[in-house]
């Protein structure tokens, strides 16, 4: 069965990464709809080989779609998700609009793919933050295992997962350094070529920001409400590539030698994992691949039963990408062949 397919937001970085993905993985679609504002209308947007028009999302009538993948923000989602529905689309909408919906379920489907079934309350899924997407693949496993207390994460996240802004505004101050120019702040809020900055969206009022609370909340939504978790999250002058540094506290013991086996054989997940010089792995080696890497998994001295590892995967992939086209394919799987049927 073949499914016609609409991405919203099919310009902007995320929305590229949507198609180029449905084109690799193989998706079966009878039909690509390249989507965005009126100001977009007529660029060419590319599937594989193919190249499709946008179109304008305003105008655009949604009958006979059976898939929408958005990736245009907030506003968009929130006014624009509840039509495509109701014109029997199902939404898999890549910002934090919806995840936190009590209705709408927050997926990565190698966690809790199960969750999908609740897709039907309101025909909207949610697809996680980029930070939250890897963490929760790397913690599911071991969680399973030994049961986890308590998480603490230092991120580092690069330009793109502010969008094509960050990483235009990367370009320009690390060539302006180069040359002695003025370095303009546009998109950030110091100077990020050279430098990093620990704040990421809006502050809260209890100093967290709200890419922080996300990673809380959105970790005990898809895998336990029960897992305590604190981060602070960083931006760093990274083209493409999310990394963390992780702590786990643990109900059980689990050393870190099984922790290695247990991650090796998890879905998703790659171990790279030597101790010794390069025995890791780095964001630049990470870009364009779909999983989600593992190293430096050790014991963590400081608290009763636990360990530190390190995270990193392509965030415009897994995080973001990769994850609403994985959502689609278990949707397909599991519930729109039952519905056809």
């Amino acid at each position: 069965m073949a499914y016609k397919v609409a991405v919203v937001g099919a310009t902007g970085v995320v929305g590229r990464e949507m198609l180029n993905i449905l084109h690799e993985r193989n998706f079966p679609v009878s039909e690509v709809v390249p989507l965005a504002s009126r100001r977009s209308i007529g660029k060419d947007a590319h599937f594989g080989d193919k190249k499709i028009k946008v179109k304008a999302l305003d105008d655009y009538d949604f009958k006979g779609v059976d898939i929408a993948l958005f990736s245009a923000g907030g506003a968009t989602s929130k006014e624009w998700a509840p039509k495509v529905a109701g014109a029997g689309a199902v939404v898999i909408d890549n910002s934090s609009q919806w995840r936190m919906d009590p209705d709408v379920p927050l997926i990565v489907p190698e966690v809790n793919a199960d969750a999908l079934a609740g897709y039907t309350k309101k025909g909207i899924i949610a697809n996680p933050n980029c930070s939250t997407a890897q963490l929760v693949v790397a913690l599911k496993p071991l969680h399973d295992r030994a049961r986890i207390k308590r998480v603490v994460v230092s991120t580092y996240q690069s330009v793109s997962g502010a969008g094509n802004d960050g990483v235009v505004e990367l370009e320009r101050q690390t060539k302006a350094i180069f040359v002695n120019d003025p370095v303009e702040k546009r998109k950030f809020t110091k100077q990020i070529a050279f430098n990093v900055i620990p704040h990421i969206d809006v502050f809260l009022d209890d100093g967290y920001t709200k890419e922080e609370w996300k990673m809380t909340a959105e970790t005990k939504k898809i895998l336990d409400p029960k897992i305590k978790l604190t981060a602070t999250c960083v931006r760093v002058p990274v083209f493409i590539g999310h990394s963390e540094a992780v702590n786990i506290e643990f109900e059980e013991p689990l050393s870190a030698e099984e922790a290695r086996e247990i991650l090796a054989q998890a879905p998703g997940v790659q171990v790279l994992d030597r101790r010794e010089d390069g025995g890791y792995i780095t964001p630049l080696e990470c870009a364009g691949d779909y999983s989600t890497f593992v190293s430096r998994i050790r014991e963590d001295i400081t608290v009763e039963n636990g360990l530190a590892m390190w995270v990193v995967s392509d965030n415009l992939r897994k995080g973001a990408a990769l994850n609403a086209v994985q959502i689609a394919e278990e949707l397909a799987a599991r519930h729109l062949k039952k519905q056809a049927a």
